[in-house]
């Protein structure tokens, strides 16, 4: 024990210094919450199946009870560009299926409350999870525990991993309430989930890619009862 001591004490001082503590946590400041906690007052959904309850929007199925086509609470405040949106969400219902939209347009010609862009997928399952995934359009672009990249006119491919998918997994709290964050900077997107990257996206596809477009909480449609809340949702636009 004296070598290892002396080995230690014989260490350059930055060597000695706890490498946890360099760099701190990033203090949270610049965002602005985009949900009131008591009303559905900025964001646009069908009543039917949408309601704000306890400091949350809910968005919940019956097997009775299923919308015609995955539907969204659709925020009317903006249609950001860059920017950092965090919240926390709770899915229930193990066949459940849900996911944060970005970067979208609307569909009307398919119905009202329609989706199509980038999603931060969320499913009971835990199988999808964290992933980048493209609704209406190019569907898996950056599975969980990968970083990857669309080049111009071809195909999505990984570039690199963080992780495997069983190892942050194993981070994902299944039916109960996970903080999640979805940073869009220019041509990447970068997802995580309690505080882990569970993964990134370089597009360099301009004619499928979007730079900009509406937020949503999407509904999908099941066999089963499912419900999907969120809450303390907040954006910083860059």
């Amino acid at each position: 024990m004296l070598a290892a001591g002396l080995c230690y004490a014989m260490q350059p001082a930055w060597a000695q210094r706890d490498l946890a503590k360099i760099i701190p946590p990033l203090e949270e400041a610049g965002f602005t919450q985009i949900f009131d906690g008591q009303s559905l007052t900025g964001w646009d959904c069908d009543p039917d199946f949408w309601r704000a309850e306890g400091g949350e929007i809910v968005g919940e199925t019956r097997p009775d009870h299923q919308p015609k086509q995955n539907i969204f609470c659709i925020w009317r405040g903006g249609k950001p560009a860059d920017f950092e949106l965090r919240l926390q969400y709770k899915l229930t219902g193990q066949t459940g299926n849900s996911g944060i939209q970005y970067r979208s347009v609307e569909l009307p010609e398919v119905a009202k409350w329609v989706l199509k862009g980038y999603q931060a997928d969320i499913d009971g399952m835990e199988m999808f999870t964290g992933q980048v995934y493209e609704e209406r359009n190019r569907g898996f672009l950056a599975l969980r525990g990968q970083i990857c990249y669309v080049p111009e006119g071809k195909k999505v491919g990984w570039i690199g991993t963080l992780g495997s998918s069983d190892e942050l997994k194993g981070l994902i709290k299944s039916g109960d309430w996970n903080d999640l964050t979805v940073i869009a900077r220019g041509n990447t997107l970068i997802q995580t989930i309690n505080g882990r990257v569970m993964s990134i996206l370089v597009d360099d596809d301009t004619a499928n890619r979007k730079m900009e477009g509406e937020i949503g909480i999407q509904l999908h449609v099941t066999k089963a009862a499912m419900k999907i809340e969120t809450r303390n949702i907040r954006i910083k636009n860059f």
